[in-house]
């Protein structure tokens, strides 16, 4: 097996890159919904270091993508109240939303940055399209409904019973792993990220990524 630490260092740089955006947006929907919890945590920043959850955005991250077995990463939950959030569950998931949401546009904005600088810094622009790759990928990875992930914050907005939702929670990391280490989930979330990846160079009048 061919370990590959360069670009196992560089998928954690591009996970740090991304999970700010993705951790602000869930906090700035928060607070604009009326949760001050993320304000007084600190959380309502793009300073990366306020966000890093040591295992999800690193060890994880560095891990899989050195041996090839899926890819999985995520930062520092935002905490929120649902009893301070408008809309209660309903708003709880429009600030689940809203992390993925943000992974779009910072997938677009890469894509741009990668056309901009495709002929005079071919090097930053082959990484900055290795992180429109990714953003997506992790928009769709955090869709997933399984807890701690964005996604099953919509099985609460869909009112499931809350002792399905805490059962789910207890084995929601070794579902994700066993899913990503035995499935072909892994593949078809990396088959979706290039074609999302494509459309977005295509519509910016690059066609060939």
């Amino acid at each position: 097996m061919h370990l590959d630490f360069q670009n196992a260092l560089l998928m954690v740089l591009l996970v740090w890159i991304l999970t700010a955006p993705h951790e602000f947006a869930h906090a700035w929907v928060a607070t604009r919904l009326g949760d001050d919890t993320p304000r007084l945590e600190g959380r309502v920043t793009l300073n990366p270091l306020a966000h890093v959850d040591w295992v999800g955005t690193a060890i994880l991250p560095f891990l899989a993508s050195l041996l090839g077995f899926g890819f999985l990463a995520w930062g520092k939950p935002v905490r929120t109240q649902t009893a301070k959030l408008r809309g209660g569950l309903n708003g709880l998931a429009l600030v689940a939303l809203a992390g993925p949401f943000s992974n779009v546009i910072m997938a677009v904005i890469l894509a741009a940055i990668s056309v901009v600088l495709s002929h005079s810094v071919p090097a930053l622009a082959a990484f900055a399209q290795k992180g429109v790759y990714l953003s997506l990928y992790l928009a769709i990875f955090n869709m997933l409904p399984v807890p701690p992930l964005d996604g099953s914050k919509l099985l609460l907005a869909a009112r499931i019973p809350m002792v399905v939702y805490v059962e789910l929670s207890r084995i929601g990391f070794m579902l994700l792993i066993v899913a990503m280490s035995m499935t072909n989930m892994g593949a078809w979330m990396s088959e979706w990220s290039v074609v999302g990846m494509q459309a977005i160079f295509s519509a910016l009048g690059h066609g060939s990524v």
